[in-house]
């Protein structure tokens, strides 16, 4: 299982299938809620995560085999919602925190 305190944290991507749409949305939800910890949210397209600057990765459940596949030793956050996932919620109050984030 891959982990990362939060101290070590600087650049969260969003995994989404095409590079648009909700992941958008998500990515500019958490940029905001997380810019007092200067951390960077950006998103982008699962098969380009391998060329993509990040310590965390966050995926929808239907992408997450191919995400943790691309990116084997890196701390993939899986969420099922959106919106008010529990799973994003966890990880936004880890990072708030300074806390440990883990897979999952």
């Amino acid at each position: 299982m891959a982990e990362i305190s939060a101290a070590d944290v600087k650049h969260i991507v969003v995994a989404c299938e095409a590079g648009m749409g909700s992941s958008v949305m998500v990515a500019k939800q958490l940029a905001k809620q997380l810019k007092p910890q200067g951390i960077t949210v950006t998103h982008a397209p699962v098969n380009q995560l391998a060329d993509t600057p990040h310590e965390i990765v966050l995926v929808h459940r239907g992408l997450s085999a191919r995400a943790k596949q691309a990116v084997p030793e890196s701390v993939v956050v899986i969420f099922d919602m959106f919106l008010g996932d529990l799973n994003m919620a966890k990880m936004v109050g880890t990072l708030q925190s300074g806390g440990v984030v883990t897979d999952g």
